[in-house]
């Protein structure tokens, strides 16, 4: 067969690219419904995890009423005997007669019997001991169940854990939590011309996605340990069928970079079928990204694993990993489609005809803009370290200055809010 003729073949067999948008929504779903096991975890532990269940509390909060200042508890008019002392941690006895009080600090249980707290700044004392002072009207102390009540309900499945909601749950009675076990992910990189080490030259490049993919991939909560990295993978199909069956023996999901077209040092495409692989996404119709994919296989042991093949190209693998990876993990993690956020374009940004443009972009946050940046070619990372994330121009349109379009934010350390 002629060169020209099993190009021509290779081409015929490549199915029409799935809109970016619809291949989002397809890899979410397929990861939501192998969402990964409800593991319980000490809430030290769960910080970048997500809640497989719903957020409860355990009793009111506060659970008994709390004196919201240091003063003096009283009942009835003063002014008042001292009678005794409350500190935080202590059940005190109850007030019982009219013209009595006792010392209260902030946070300790306020008397059963007390009429009001009166502030300590605001108190005095006579010459015979006893406190004066006029409380304020408003009561100085929270009632049990202010914040909460018992049972209630005060944060959904699919949420991320982060320090805030772990304190949430510590002050709720908690002292672990059932979270979704986090995906494990291990990174394959294929390709003979790349170097691991020192400056690129002589024909060979620089890997740049050994090092940065897994750093990724744990902003999105995988756990990627260094043995999960592998490469470069000798550019045969023999090693890609090996590597990738060593990698789904252990991962949720395996990344890849490179390989992804059909040239004749391409292997993976006939290494996902000789592993029995079906594919989810098989190329999208974006630019920057093109070609990626998404596969799923089922293992020996009925748990599905995936494969993303991420371009050779770096900033194209970030698209693949920002279009394809982040869906399936938010569905693999319970968590919700993620939902992007809006700016206005404060340059100008070229359309890509019938594909998808995400346009590497800078956010001026104070003013909701997105600033286009420079050095954003598919094989260049310089505008991709100055980036906050991708404005998406759709199909068919251009992005005019002043326009609203969607952001995809590159992903943040687990536990970190975006804008």
């Amino acid at each position: 067969m002629s060169t020209e003729t099993a190009a021509a073949t290779a081409e015929a067999a490549v199915p029409p690219p799935a809109g970016w948008e619809e291949a989002r929504s397809r890899v979410y779903a397929v990861g939501l419904a192998a969402a990964l096991p409800a593991v319980g975890r000490p809430l030290a532990e769960t910080d970048g995890h997500t809640l497989a269940e719903p957020l409860t509390t355990r009793t009111d909060l506060p659970a008994f009423p709390t004196s919201s200042v240091d003063g003096w508890a009283v009942r009835g008019a003063g002014p008042w005997d001292v009678i005794g002392r409350v500190l935080a941690g202590n059940t005190p006895a109850p007030l019982t007669v009219d013209g009595t009080t006792v010392e209260i600090a902030t946070g300790a249980m306020v008397p059963e019997g007390t009429t009001a707290v009166l502030r300590i700044e605001e108190s005095s004392r006579t010459s015979d001991g006893r406190v004066t002072g006029t409380p304020r009207p408003k009561p100085e102390w929270r009632e049990p169940g202010e914040e909460a009540h018992a049972g209630e309900e005060l944060l959904p499945a699919g949420t991320p854990v982060d320090p805030a909601l772990i304190g949430l749950a510590a002050s709720c009675g908690h002292d672990q939590l059932r979270v979704r076990r986090q995906p494990r992910a291990a990174l394959l990189v294929f390709g003979d011309e790349l170097l691991t080490a020192g400056p690129p030259g002589a024909g060979r490049v620089r890997d740049a996605l050994g090092p940065a993919v897994p750093a990724w991939l744990r902003r999105y909560g995988c756990q990627v340990r260094p043995s999960d990295v592998v490469g470069p993978v000798a550019d045969t199909l023999p090693a890609h069928v090996a590597a990738l069956r060593g990698a789904l023996a252990n991962a949720d999901l395996v990344c890849t970079t490179g390989g992804t077209m059909h040239g004749p040092v391409d292997h993976l495409h006939p290494a996902l079928e000789a592993l029995g692989a079906d594919y989810v996404v098989n190329t999208v119709a974006v630019r920057p990204g093109f070609p990626m994919l998404l596969a799923r296989l089922a293992g020996t042991d009925g748990r599905v694993r995936f494969v993303a093949g991420l371009p050779g190209n770096p900033q194209s693998a970030i698209v693949a990993l920002v279009s394809l990876v982040a869906p399936l993990l938010a569905g693999l993690s319970g968590r919700p489609m993620p939902a992007l956020p809006y700016a206005t374009l404060a340059e100008p940004v070229p359309g890509r005809g019938a594909y998808t443009h995400l346009a590497l972009v800078r956010l001026d946050r104070a003013a909701g803009t997105a600033h286009p940046l420079r050095h954003v070619g598919s094989a260049m990372l310089r505008g991709l370290a100055g980036a906050d994330g991708f404005a998406v121009i759709r199909p068919g349109t251009t992005g005019e200055a002043g326009a609203r379009v969607p952001v995809v934010p590159l992903p943040l350390l687990p536990g970190e809010r975006s804008w």
